[in-house]
C-alpha cells in the first residue's frame, strides 16, 4: 500500500500475527503504551484495527522490512479515541517492535503515512498522543515537523489514576502550503 524506500506498509496479513503478539505482550516494548492484558484484549486490539480500514478506509497498517519481510510493527492513522483531547481528528501512530528502535524505521514508516495523508485524505492537519514520560515519542514527532500544542495536553482515560502514563502531551502537524 505503501512504500519506502526500506519499508512497505500494508494491510495486515495471518503471517504477522504471531510477531505482532508477541510485541504486544513485551513489558519493555510496551512500556509507555496501553496494556494489552491478555488474548481477549489482543483480539480485540486486531477487530479495532479491521474496524478502522473497513469505516474510515485507513487504520495501523503492519509496517515490513522490504529486505527480509520481516514484520516491524504498526504506523497509520485513525481517528482520536473517545474522551481524549483529539476525539474525532486525524490521529497518527507507530509501534515498533524494540529490536527495531533506534534504525530509523519509525521516522520513516511516520512520514510515508503523512505524505500518504496529505496525498489521500482532505485533513487541515495531524495530531499525535504520547504519554508525557515517552521521550522518544515525542522527539520523533518533533523531528517530522509537528509542534506541541499544550492547551490539547490531557490526561488519558483508559489509564489508571496515579500512573505516570496518565497524562498525555499532544503535537499537531499543518497540511503544508506547498
Amino acid at each position: 500500500m505503501i512504500e519506502t524506500d526500506r519499508l512497505l506498509l500494508r494491510h495486515w496479513q495471518e503471517g504477522d500475527l504471531p510477531a505482532f503478539r508477541a510485541q504486544s505482550f513485551d513489558e519493555e516494548g510496551m512500556r509507555f503504551l496501553l496494556v494489552i492484558e491478555d488474548e481477549a484484549a489482543f483480539e480485540a486490539m486486531l477487530a479495532r484495527l479491521d474496524l478502522w480500514r473497513d469505516a474510515i478506509g485507513h487504520t495501523f497498517w503492519a509496517v515490513i522490512s522490504k529486505s527480509d519481510g520481516a514484520f516491524l510493527g504498526l504506523c497509520g492513522l485513525k481517528h482520536g479515541g473517545r474522551g481524549t483531547a483529539i476525539e474525532g481528528m486525524t490521529e497518527i501512530g507507530w509501534r515498533l517492535g524494540k529490536d527495531y528502535w533506534g534504525q530509523g524505521y519509525a521516522r520513516e514508516a511516520a512520514q510515508a503515512v503523512l505524505d500518504w495523508a496529505w496525498a489521500s485524505l482532505e485533513v487541515a492537519e495531524i495530531a499525535a498522543i504520547t504519554a508525557s514520560t515517552n521521550a522518544a515519542s515525542w522527539r520523533l514527532m518533533q523531528r517530522l515537523g509537528m509542534k506541541r500544542q499544550h492547551d490539547f495536553d490531557f490526561d488519558h482515560p483508559l489509564v489508571d489514576d496515579g500512573s505516570p502514563l496518565k497524562p498525555h502531551i499532544t503535537y499537531f502537524i499543518g497540511r503544508p502550503t506547498s
